[in-house]
């Protein structure tokens, strides 16, 4: 009786199993990241560029110091610096994120947008993008409008500048200025790697650090017994990204079995799998909105100006001393703010939505051990996913609110910005760049290369 013989193969060594350096580039390269980094990155500069245009027949002598202590520091931060100096991308993409929580908070109250979104698919979802836009517009046009108001006066405005023309000049710049930031940050989405809004905010942030270090050192250098608080400080800002790190990349998994079915002689199915659920689903997104919210009663009252010993100065008064940024229900409403926004986010997410995912589990043939499918499968994921939300929006909204006590602690207030939600936003959004790039490179069957 003869038999079969396989030849046998040669064994790789375990150097010829670790790729090389040349491997690795040709694989990036290949996969067309390098293209998507490049375009991400000119996207960028040109945004940049942008920042350093003054509005037309504005002084920038007179700029210095505008809008500087409490929220106004904060928004000119996210800007880059860009609102400080009054540049035509003055707004950026701030407009576009308020127009986003008043559609995603419309998207909940009115049926009619909630079915577009659920149940009309990739089509429904244009459309609420595209209503986006319209309130997006609608509420840069009002914000160019505060600050031109703002600024407009003599002593702001170089010589031989009419003051009519400046209004209509300033106000058509910056939302020219708001419209192509989100056009190069879709573009960033697109084209490019990574959301594109969140990275113009950490570009934005990262352009301000040079000069909260430059704030620091003169600080220190002026009263070197501070230096210790400095090192303590840095040293909870290490801890603390530790702990974002660990809770961005945290996950629930819960265990799902197909069901076996016969197929002719052979059997199918029976296999077990995981699906994971995020701890912190909503990522950075639930800071983003809570800040926005946070500072836009301050805006207002920043552009509107009020005059003493009238109703909307009193009731500037009255909000500065509980709910400015140095007030005492301050960190309070971040807290509960951020708690809110990372349910309300958790609930428009498909992937977070127990019923969906308790059907598709049926129509697969597949369960929780245990767990009849149906009705009894959604309440079970609905039980887990409250749990883990709970979880991720205590931890995320205690990170915050240390963070932003953490500066007076210490007695260094010059970190005060970077402190609050800028490092969570930082480094939330630095490893959400990292896992798409990673995702980008496993789509194109280069697993071997990211272990």
């Amino acid at each position: 009786m003869s038999r079969n013989v396989v030849p046998m193969m040669p064994k790789a060594s375990a150097k010829s199993a670790i790729p090389s350096m040349s491997d690795l580039a040709f694989a990036v390269q290949s996969s067309g990241l390098v293209e998507k980094i490049g375009f991400t990155i000119l996207c960028i500069a040109i945004y940049r560029l942008g920042v350093q245009i003054p509005l037309w027949g504005i002084d920038p002598a007179s700029m210095q110091g505008f809008l500087k202590g409490g929220l106004g520091s904060f928004l000119d931060l996210f800007s880059g610096g860009a609102l400080g100096r009054l540049s035509v991308l003055a707004l950026g993409i701030g407009p576009y994120i308020t127009a986003s929580i008043m559609l995603q908070l419309l998207t909940v109250a009115i049926p009619r947008l909630e079915e577009m979104q659920k149940e009309e698919g990739e089509a429904g979802r244009k459309k609420i993008a595209q209503y986006t836009r319209y309130v997006t517009v609608a509420l840069a046009v009002f914000q160019a409008t505060l600050i031109v108001r703002l600024v407009a006066q003599p002593i702001n405005l170089l010589p031989g500048v009419e003051m009519t023309w400046f209004w209509v000049s300033g106000v058509i710049s910056l939302v020219a200025g708001s419209l192509f930031a989100l056009w190069l940050a879709e573009m960033m989405t697109e084209r490019g790697i990574g959301n594109g809004g969140s990275l113009l905010i950490l570009v934005g942030i990262l352009a301000s650090l040079p000069v909260y270090v430059e704030q620091t050192a003169t600080l220190i250098s002026g009263d070197p017994s501070r230096a210790i608080g400095l090192v303590a400080l840095l040293a909870v800002f290490v801890v603390l990204i530790g702990l974002i790190i660990i809770l961005q990349e945290a996950s629930r998994n819960v265990y799902v079995v197909s069901a076996k079915r016969q197929v002719g002689q052979k059997m199918f199915g029976g296999q077990g799998t995981h699906i994971p659920f995020k701890i912190n689903p909503a990522g950075v997104m639930p800071i983003i909105f809570a800040f926005a919210v946070m500072a836009f009663p301050d805006t207002i009252f920043r552009f509107a100006h009020p005059q003493p010993d009238t109703f909307l100065y009193t009731v500037q008064t009255l909000y500065n001393q509980y709910f400015g940024y140095k007030g005492m229900l301050y960190g309070c409403m971040m807290f509960v703010l951020v708690i809110f926004f990372t349910f309300f986010y958790a609930s428009i997410i498909p992937s977070m939505n127990p019923r969906e995912i308790a059907d598709n589990l049926k129509k697969q043939g597949a369960a929780i051990p245990g767990i009849k499918p149906g009705r009894p499968t959604a309440e079970k994921l609905d039980e887990i996913l409250t749990r883990i939300v709970w979880i991720g929006a205590i931890s995320i909204a205690s990170i915050t609110l240390l963070t932003s006590y953490a500066p007076a602690v210490f007695r260094i207030p010059t970190l005060a910005g970077i402190g609050t939600t800028s490092l969570i936003i930082l480094v939330g959004v630095a490893l959400d760049t990292i896992n798409q790039i990673r995702v980008h490179l496993l789509a194109r069957q280069y697993q071997g290369f990211l272990k």
